[in-house]
């Protein structure tokens, strides 16, 4: 089995790509970001027309979140438990269409798109943190409850845990960006001390390899991007990797998102 993720940046925006890329690759489970949608937008027939279950969760032109699958798609779960929302300047706090699961072909897969700070003083960033913290309390207490459940945290993080995930990291520190501070390499880490894996660093550790690149200052042809989309896999999912890849080329030509696929490869 083929799953993956991708932050496609608007997804009717690039509904040809989405598509091309479903027959092109084989995949069977797609965990999809920033769809920027709301539900009765979407576009279904995509992915039913390619043998694709989907699942949506989206509220208006940001955010947005969906599985599609073609091995099932099984107790569908719009947010995670206790998943904090988000109050502007004070303002009542609003969910945001940040999380989505679904059983497909036994495996729980989450799409997941993780806030993004900002900016380190801004009031996003302990949204962001909390918002992570909440989230790996919940997967501590799904392992505890079946040490042996197949679960994938899929999604953009929004955080490069290692300096060598980003172009430079000496720019970033010196212009005190997001991504890269400590509180959220922190964040991250917690993930691994419950005991999730990133499953696609081992086959994909080589020098200068991202999975986002910035459409200004010609990020993406200077290779100046970060690594910051991911699959963080439980243990008994874990075991069952033989393969991940990053698709780079999908970042190429005309209409492309920011973000690229991230594969990975099942038993």
């Amino acid at each position: 089995m083929k799953i993956a993720t991708w932050n496609v940046n608007s997804l009717r925006a690039r509904a040809d790509r989405v598509e091309d890329w479903l027959r092109r690759s084989d995949i069977d489970v797609l965990a999809i970001q920033e769809t920027k949608c709301k539900d009765e937008n979407f576009p279904w027939e995509l992915f039913e027309n390619n043998g694709y279950e989907v699942a949506h969760f989206g509220f208006s032109q940001w955010n947005g979140v969906a599985i599609a699958s073609r091995v099932g798609l099984d107790d569908v779960e719009r947010t995670f438990g206790d998943q904090p929302a988000f109050g502007k300047g004070g303002n009542d706090p609003v969910q945001e269409a940040r999380a989505i699961a679904a059983t497909c072909g036994g495996v729980r897969i989450w799409s997941l798109y993780v806030p993004n700070g900002r900016a380190l003083e801004d009031e996003h960033m302990p949204y962001k943190l909390s918002w992570l913290d909440t989230l790996n309390q919940q997967a501590a207490g799904w392992l505890a409850q079946d040490p042996e459940a197949q679960v994938a945290l899929m999604g953009d993080f929004n955080i490069a845990p290692r300096d060598e995930d980003v172009w430079d990291i000496d720019f970033f520190r010196d212009n005190n960006m997001t991504h890269v501070s400590a509180p959220e390499r922190r964040a991250f880490e917690a993930f691994a001390e419950t005991g999730f894996t990133d499953v696609v660093r081992p086959y994909t550790d080589t020098p200068k390899t991202y999975t986002y690149w910035d459409y200004t200052q010609l990020r993406f042809p200077k290779n100046q991007g970060m690594r910051i989309d991911f699959t963080l896999a439980s243990p008994a999912l874990a075991a069952r990797v033989t393969g991940a890849s990053i698709d780079r080329e999908e970042r190429k030509g005309t209409g492309a998102s920011d973000h690229t696929p991230v594969i990975v490869e099942l038993d």
